[in-house]
């Protein structure tokens, strides 16, 4: 019988009107055939569910039950049916996948323009690069920004805007570091699997640092959770406490003056950010809007 919502719309009018006649003029239909709506629903449930009286129609316990139950399809039923007109209408969601430090701090400042070029709802999906391509290639996400270019097969790869690794703490330190200077500090690192620790590592590595005889007190996955650690750090420690981390990630902080940068003596930590689409949405105009918008911003 759910299958067949008539009858059930039909008791509803019915129980609005208090009435089979009102009901039927409601509906367009003649009266014996809500009658006999309703009788079919009585017998499929084996029960009655209506009752008339002098002053209209009652409904017995059961037929409380249905009308509850009843009420709950359509508004399901309503719902489903402004979803499909989406579809109708080529109205959807626009899901874009990021990595952290992307999602977090630089595509917010765009969701807006984003939305208003494709006409269409926005969302964003943050993870892992890593996690992102598998999104994309999925189809769960249309259009992906990433840190590092993880390539797969089926997946276009376009260079957005670079970004630069500093070296940052809650407490002023030199503006450029020795190799000897980075061992005076207490370190929270990124995650192993990160692409900005393979980068510092590899930063490091030329100027002849081994991270092992750093003074590590914590390993965090989260660029925030790592911002965040710092700013809260005590200011007077003996011991400054940094971390590496996207400018990007810091700039509001560089810029009130609650966190302060420094960069390796004569090296400087660069990569560039990538919008990742599948090559089968080549000519997709929302993605080929959402992609030539991105990579018209020459500055982040």
């Amino acid at each position: 019988m759910l299958k067949d919502f008539a009858k059930l719309h039909t008791f509803l009018m019915v129980i609005k009107e208090k009435s089979f006649s009102k009901a039927s003029a409601k509906l367009g239909i003649s009266q014996p055939a809500v009658t006999q709506q309703i009788k079919f629903i009585e017998d499929y449930l084996d029960t009655r569910i209506v009752e008339r009286k002098k002053n209209g129609i009652v409904l017995t316990k059961e037929g409380e039950d249905l009308y509850r139950i009843t009420v709950r399809l359509e508004k399901a039923i309503q719902s489903s049916e402004k979803e499909l007109l989406k579809i109708i209408n080529k109205e959807f969601t626009f899901v874009m996948g990021s990595s952290f430090a992307i999602g977090n701090y630089v595509l917010p400042n765009y969701l807006a323009e984003i939305k208003k070029r494709i006409d269409n709802e926005v969302f964003m999906n943050v993870d892992v690069s890593a996690k992102i391509i598998e999104q994309l290639e999925d189809k769960k996400i249309d259009v992906a920004l990433i840190e590092s270019p993880i390539f797969k097969e089926g997946v276009v790869y376009r260079e957005w805007v670079e970004d630069e690794l500093v070296l940052f703490s809650n407490q002023p330190i030199k503006k450029h570091l020795s190799a000897d200077d980075l061992l005076e500090f207490d370190w929270i690192c990124r995650n192993e699997d990160s692409h900005t620790r393979k980068l510092t590592s590899e930063a490091f590595e030329e100027i002849g640092v081994n991270c092992n005889n750093f003074n590590v007190i914590g390993v965090l996955a989260s660029p925030t959770a790592i911002k965040e650690s710092i700013l809260h750090a005590d200011k007077n420690a003996e011991r400054p406490l940094v971390s590496i981390m996207s400018r990007h990630v810091i700039k509001a902080e560089l810029e009130s003056g609650t966190l302060y940068e420094a960069r390796l003596k004569n090296h400087k930590i660069t990569r560039h950010f990538y919008i990742a689409y599948l090559k089968e949405r080549k000519h997709d105009a929302f993605v080929d809007n959402v992609v030539n918008y991105l990579l018209s911003l020459n500055k982040v």
